[in-house]
């Protein structure tokens, strides 16, 4: 696997203003209201739990974890009640985290990619487009949950799913533009389609044994968010004039 540590912005017109303010949200509800970790309270109220937007009914009760191979408990959580509609959690999820690491190379490619799709589509549109991918990863997250028979109620949370949006549009967009990666300990750079086409393929590889489980991971939000960001990157381009030195 390639870790992405840049990328080339020589076209960038505008100083990424939403981007910066995405990645600043994202880590001071992770500091100031998750506890860096340690507010489950808040964590499980906030974020989505399959179960929850299927049915419109919040669930506030401690619920088991059982394993999908042997049908025992391995564990509980304690879902909170949600002082909102529940979905709205699909939108408050979206900025919180499990983990120091989750939020980390999270912010890591959103601070790589979103900028050049920022400079693409414009603030506002980008703002919108990160937001409307996030809310069809989790959804799409939900539906796997179900048609794979997973938990449904283990609550997801984290940015992965607008995240991989802004994967998406970047590789139809920019397939052949280089990316700094580290590869094998040394620092080298590949196309767009290689760095962005090899996280993909991982992503459906890993969903394989993963969409049936009971956590961890949520591949199918992954993998619906960057089908979400093909999709409508040019959608929201519709009316949008050309960044002075092209988008390819």
């Amino acid at each position: 696997m390639f870790i992405p540590i840049g990328d080339d912005n020589s076209d960038r017109t505008a100083w990424p203003l939403v981007n910066f303010t995405l990645i600043a949200l994202n880590v001071l509800v992770f500091v100031f209201l998750q506890g860096m970790g340690s507010n489950e309270r808040f964590t499980y109220a906030f974020s989505t739990v399959p179960q929850e937007i299927a049915t419109g009914h919040d669930i506030a009760r401690t619920v088991p974890i059982v394993d999908p191979e042997t049908g025992g408990a391995v564990g509980s959580l304690a879902l909170q009640a949600t002082p909102i509609s529940v979905y709205l959690t699909l939108l408050t999820s979206m900025f919180m985290h499990g983990s120091i690491m989750h939020l980390l190379g999270n912010m890591l490619y959103l601070w790589i990619f979103g900028d050049n799709i920022e400079n693409l589509l414009g603030r506002f549109r980008y703002l919108l487009f990160y937001l409307v991918c996030g809310l069809l990863a989790s959804l799409a997250h939900v539906v796997s949950t179900f048609a794979f028979h997973g938990n449904p109620l283990i609550p997801s949370l984290g940015a992965s799913g607008a995240i991989s949006g802004v994967l998406g549009a970047y590789l139809l967009r920019f397939p052949r533009r280089r990316v700094r990666v580290i590869m094998f300990r040394y620092i080298s750079e590949v196309p767009a389609m290689i760095a962005i086409g090899t996280w993909f393929v991982f992503q459906i590889v890993s969903s394989l044994g993963a969409l049936g489980g009971q956590g961890g991971v949520a591949y199918g939000a992954h993998i619906g968010g960057f089908v979400a960001g093909l999709v409508l990157v040019n959608v929201f381009r519709i009316g949008r004039q050309t960044p002075r030195f092209g988008a390819a």
